[in-house]
């Protein structure tokens, strides 16, 4: 269902009612489309300690398709009969729903905000001072994983850091009969295909400096330029020469195939770290995809998602209660239980494939970046989709790909393609 601005932001208002008090006995529902993701259980045990310290207040958690998950959030921005809290992707997907979502700012304490990392990327013109949209459940890495055994085995001592060494490494790996990359759809809710948007983020991580980045969201930078075709011509590459599976458009297996040494590396995010520690044990590292022609110097950290409180919740005080809940070092805990990267300043996590992580940015000085699908316009993101995949399976050239993604910018209104962050 397409759901125009106008209509949105109408019923955003209408449904805009006074904050019930967080000390009457209220029930909040919350939205959340993770599967059976790692996210899912730290949400699922966050409510339950939640609701031990706040008796009063009852959150009913809703599992949602991810398929269709924002269609269905907009459908209950007009009829009003949504949930009180909704898990949220951050950056422009935040921004382009944030006629109704209500700001955090004077919602949750100063003091408990100031905890959080990356809030400007929640924020109106990912400027922090004006606000934030959306309480981070934890900080994400697009990342790779890889397998230590495997390695071994090729004679590989130090992870490849740009495109000839992985190039050389993805050799030595085949000529032992091993597979050097694997992917797949990985059991994800949002596409029968794998999610190019791991491997994007870091071809124009390897293409173009953060501050540069702007310019591919404005025009200055054209998304057909030659750095960006002479990328993707190289990724596409490692599945010509059979550096890859062959059946990446159709593989729903790749995570187990990974776990089982079936292959050496795979690209995919934090939310399944604790998964391949659990079984692949001190054998799983992770490292950072070294798409570039020198050595990488960047790294996909970013709070990728969290909780926003719905602009028709009759339980504001009640919602915003738990989003505060969030800043705490008790949450903390339970998110690094889950295997998560807590978002709060300071905390650390006892998983150590996520600490690795995180030593990419504290420990080797790597610029962290955010996440490309989450910066760019929606649009663009979503014409991405039908046509990266394609060009890893050598089903579509680089050039066609590009020039699809330029057309999504061409046909976008002009306030979404200014130098100013879409904004509603």
């Amino acid at each position: 269902m397409i759901v125009s601005a106008v209509s949105l932001m109408i019923a955003a208002m209408a449904y805009g009612v006074a904050p019930a008090s967080a000390s009457s006995k209220v029930t909040l529902t919350l939205w959340q489309n993770y599967g059976t993701e790692q996210n899912a259980v730290a949400t699922k045990r966050l409510i339950t300690a939640f609701e031990r310290l706040n008796p009063n207040i009852t959150i009913n958690d809703v599992a949602q398709p991810g398929t269709n998950y924002f269609q269905l959030l907009q459908s209950s921005a007009i009829s009003g009969n949504g949930p009180d809290l909704a898990v949220m992707w951050t950056g422009v997907y935040d921004l382009q729903y944030s006629s109704f979502l209500v700001n955090l700012k004077g919602n949750v304490p100063a003091k408990d905000l100031a905890k959080m990392e990356g809030l400007q990327w929640e924020a109106p013109n990912f400027n922090a001072s004006r606000g934030a949209y959306v309480m981070p459940l934890e900080t994400q890495f697009y990342i790779g994983f890889y397998n230590k055994k495997l390695f071994k085995k090729a004679g590989i001592a130090k992870v490849p850091t740009d495109w000839s060494q992985l190039y050389a490494d993805a050799k030595l790996l085949k000529a032992k009969g091993i597979q050097p990359l694997v992917y797949g759809n990985g059991g994800q809710a949002i596409s029968t295909e794998f999610y190019p948007w791991y491997d994007m983020s870091y071809l124009m991580i390897g293409a173009h400096s953060l501050a540069n980045w702007k310019g591919l969201y404005d025009g200055s930078i054209p998304w057909t330029s030659s750095s960006n075709v002479a990328q993707l011509k190289r990724w596409a590459t490692l599945q010509k020469d059979g550096y890859t599976n062959a059946d990446v458009l159709t593989n729903t297996a790749n995570i187990q195939q990974f776990e089982q040494g079936k292959a050496a590396m795979l690209v995919d995010g934090t939310w399944d770290t604790a998964q391949y520690t659990k079984a692949m044990g001190s054998n799983v590292a992770a490292f950072v995809p070294p798409f570039s022609n020198t050595p990488i110097k960047g790294v996909v950290e970013y709070p990728g998602d969290g909780f926003s409180v719905m602009k028709w919740s009759k339980h504001k005080a009640a919602a915003f209660k738990f989003l505060d809940f969030l800043t705490t070092t008790t949450a903390g805990h339970i998110i690094n239980a889950a295997g998560l990267i807590p978002d709060i300043k300071g905390m650390t996590t006892s998983n150590p494939v996520n600490q690795e992580m995180l030593n990419f940015v504290t420990r080797d000085h790597m610029t962290p970046y955010p996440m490309m699908d989450n910066y760019i316009q929606v649009n663009v993101g979503d014409a991405a989709d039908k046509v990266l995949p394609a060009v890893l399976a050598n089903q579509e050239s680089p050039l066609a790909a590009l020039q699809n993604m330029a057309q999504a910018w061409r046909q976008l209104p002009a306030s979404q393609r200014s130098k100013k962050f879409f904004a509603g």
